[in-house]
This record gives C-alpha cells, structure tokens and sequence, in this order.
C-alpha cells in the first residue's frame, strides 16, 4: 500500500470527517470548522470512504487548472459590470454578456470576479426563515469564542480595564483570561498564547469584526459632491492575530452580530456581577492586583459553572516539543535593510553586523519581530540576524536634544529687524562690485 503524507490543515479535515462519520457531528458544524461550504465537505466524505485517507489530498496540488479565466476575461467582465451593465443582478449579467458581448463565464465565476472588484450588488429581499438555537460542539477545543469587555471592574477605585477572555463553546470553560488597560493586539496575543500554553491549539476562533481580527479601510471623513468615495469594507491583508492563527492552523470565523457569540455575552454579564464583588473584596485598585485576583476567580468560575462536553475525547492540539512560542506570539514586520546595514524600526535604529556566512545584508527584505517583552530582533529566511544599536540621524539627534535641553542648542533665531541692512540689500547682477559698496554705505 502507498503510503501519503497529508498537511497539517489536511489531519485537521480528516479528523473532522471521522467525527461526521462517528455520529458526534454534523456535516454543517464540520463545514465551518473547516472553512468550506457543505458541498465541499460532503467530497471530502465521499472520497474519505472510497479511498481513505488518499482521499484528501488533492489530485491537482501544485498545479494550476486548466479552465481557469484569463486575467483579459476578467478585466472585460470587471468593466462591463461597473460601467455597461451596472445595477444588474448576477443572473442577468450572465446572460447578457453570453448573448451580447460573446463572453461564456458561469454566473459563480461572475460573482467571484464583481465580488472581488467591490462592485455594488442589487440588494435582494430573501424570505424569513426559522431559527433554532444551535446546539454546542461535541468536543472540548472544537471552538473558542473570544472577546474583550471595557467596564469600570474596579469600581472607581482605578481606571477603566478591559477583560479579555474566551470561553469553550462545548464546556463554557474560561481557558484563560487577564486584564488590560485596553483592547489591543498585544493582549489578545497573550490571551492565546496562555490557552496555548495550558490547554493546547483549538480548532477555531470565533470573534467579531473589531480591528485586531479583521483589517480594514478607514471610513471617509466627510464625502464632497461631485467625487466617488470608495465604500468601507474589509482589507484582504491579515492582521497581526490573523497572522498567527494562519500559522498555528487555527480557523478564524467572523460573526455578525452580538447574538451569534450569546456565550461569552452571556460570561460578560455573569463576570460583572460576580467578579466585581470578588475585586472589591480583595481590595484590587490596580492592574496587577487585578490580574491576580482574576486567576483564583477563573478556576472558581469553572468548578461552579462548566459543563459536561458531549464527546469525552478533547480536541485540544498539544504544539510540538521544539514548539518556540516566541517565534509565533509576537508582531512581524517587512523591512528592508539599508545601504549602511541599518534597519529602522519605529524610533530604533539596528546596525546588522556580519553574520551567517555574508558580510552585508543592504537592500535585503529582513523580519522585524517585536515579542511581547519589548525585545526586537531581525530575523533573514528564518536565521536571526546579530544586531547592535545604531547611532541616530542628525536630524533624530537635534530633535531629541530640542525636546530634552533646548537651552543646549544656542540662542533662539529671531526674524531680522524691519530696517535691518539684510532686508535693504538686493542683490542685482548687472551692478558692478562698486556700485554694491556705495550702496551699503550711503
């Protein structure tokens, strides 16, 4: 029998298969697990059965297909859409440009290309349907939802927190949660680098569309007649959480609106009625005394609240034993190395030095990562690079010294005076050197 080596996105899917074979879940639940539609879940079932795990893995991995659209169709469907035929639905622009501009493209592939062009869509009235509460994920770490609450948890006693946190769709398990002075990146990278650490990997992530999890473009100002302003919507680009969810192999699913996330709303409003309590008991005025207080909570919370999973097995994924959390659970940035081997970072300056076998890095593309203890190192094609500080511009060395001793920098500059003999002179070319001398003596 031929052995095959499947990806770690590709376990992950042939997991979920065997739980939709087992019974303890459904085709729907393993679809949003997986980031596909059913449809596709249903191939992968299909082709599980007949030829196991072979099955998964895609016969045209590394290859591209055959019938795929031409960026030259593309443009024309693009411009026709936005300019031609605008305002239609997807169903009658299909048919249109078969008919009329000679252009064969399925109507999928038509809402694929006026999708991703950002094209305004007819807005279509669809029939109310029934809802049902949907029930948990049979298994612990299946899916994490997670969210901050900024609220006055010290009771005027301090400032304003925020309480990042998640909880176990399954369980209703808190895997972790800490205090900080507001919602940021930093700290939801610590909140998942702490689930990493006691729990393991989940499976997904369930947030909402706040700024750490989804990019996107600023909203105008103000609109001026006459000009299109582009729509607000979602940048493509991930985030930096993003970033570290694609590479720990976690999915990330977006919810529309408050009621979709009901458990860790509900957490929220149980948080703020009993830990309040616990917090003003304790005395807790400031941050770290509330981080402390908050771990003997959470573990209470737990015993007292958590449920019994469906399934006994847990779907946690320990990391590896080389697993280096300092590599994942920090802020990566592109730069490029100048021509003296400096790299700039915010307002620091890092001089590489020779290292790995090359005696220059400039105008090389390098890896900025600042971790989460304030450390910054550059990193090139995975080695990292030995840095020394560098000394600033002499530009960033005057502005410094202005804003520490001003009085260091001389006399202040002042305008000359209205008679003064630097606003009386002219100077004229056409004049010889004598006229110029009688001219400022007279």
């Amino acid at each position: 029998m031929e052995g095959v080596t499947l990806s770690p996105r590709e376990q992950k899917r042939l997991m979920l298969l065997g739980e939709v074979e087992r019974g303890q879940m459904v085709v729907t639940e393993a679809a949003v697990l997986a980031g596909r539609s059913v449809r596709q879940v249903r191939r992968w079932l299909a082709a599980w059965r007949e030829r196991g795990p072979a099955g998964i893995a895609h016969g045209n991995r590394g290859r591209s297909p055959p019938n795929a659209i031409t960026a030259a169709v593309r443009g024309q469907v693009k411009g026709l859409a936005a300019g031609k035929y605008a305002g239609l639905n997807l169903c009658h622009l299909t048919d249109l440009l078969a008919e009329r501009e000679g252009l064969v493209v399925s109507r999928s592939s038509v809402r694929r290309i006026v999708v991703a062009a950002g094209l305004e869509r007819p807005r279509k009235r669809r029939a109310p349907r029934h809802r049902r509460r949907r029930d948990r994920f049979p298994r612990e770490g299946m899916l994490l939802q997670v969210d901050g609450s900024h609220h006055d948890w010290l009771e005027g006693r301090g400032p304003w927190l925020t309480l990042i946190g998640a909880v176990d769709d399954a369980t209703g398990k808190v895997p972790y949660a800490l205090f900080r002075e507001q919602e940021d990146s930093r700290g939801y990278l610590r909140l998942l680098e702490g689930i990493v650490r006691r729990q393991g990997m989940p499976l997904a992530v369930y947030h909402d569309r706040c700024g750490v999890f989804v990019a996107t473009l600023p909203r105008p100002a103000e609109e001026t007649p006459g000009i299109a302003v582009a729509p607000w919507r979602e940048h493509p680009a991930p985030t930096q959480f993003g970033r570290v969810l694609k590479e720990l192999d976690i999915e990330s699913v977006i919810s529309r609106s408050p009621q979709a996330r009901g458990r860790i709303e509900r957490l929220w409003g149980t948080f703020q009625g009993r830990l309040v309590a616990e917090l003003r008991l304790a005395g807790a005025c400031r941050l770290g005394e509330a981080n402390q207080v908050l771990a003997g909570f959470v573990a209470g919370y737990n015993r007292r609240f958590a449920v019994p999973a469906a399934c006994s097995e847990v779907a946690w994924r320990r990391p590896a034993p080389d697993f280096r959390y300092q590599d994942y659970f920090c802020f990566k940035h592109r730069r490029v190395v100048g021509t003296d081997n400096v790299v700039r970072h915010e307002n620091q300056r890092f001089q590489v030095l020779p290292c790995h076998g090359r005696s220059s890095y400039a105008r090389l593309e390098v890896e900025v990562r600042e971790h989460l203890d304030g450390q910054v190192s550059i990193y090139y094609h995975g080695q990292r690079l030995e840095t020394t500080p560098a000394p600033l511009e002499a530009t960033a060395v005057r502005r410094s010294a202005a804003i520490k001793a001003p009085h260091l920098l001389g006399r202040p500059l002042r305008a000359p005076e209205i008679d003064h003999p630097w606003r009386r002179w002219v100077h004229r070319p056409t004049r010889n050197n004598t006229e110029v001398t009688q001219s400022l003596t007279s």
